[in-house]
């Protein structure tokens, strides 16, 4: 299996945010939260504790934003 993306999941205390997903982005999300916890060994986590570590990931690695917000500063 390729390593994925995401590595363990760090437990933070969260901000509530509520959004709706399509359908087929929530079976993804459950495949991805099966294929994370067959990967590191440990138990599927719910597909909404993906969310905030992808968009996290997502922003980290989007050049254009890095260099948004470094202009920011």
């Amino acid at each position: 299996m390729t390593k994925l993306k995401l590595g363990p999941l760090a437990d933070d205390r969260p901000v509530k945010l509520t959004v709706e997903l399509p359908a087929p982005i929530h079976r993804d999300l459950v495949a991805y939260a099966a294929a994370l916890a067959s990967e590191t060994g440990a138990t599927p986590v719910p597909p909404e504790k993906l969310v905030a570590p992808m968009l996290s990931r997502f922003m980290e690695t989007d050049r254009a934003f890095r260099r948004h917000r470094a202009q920011e500063k």
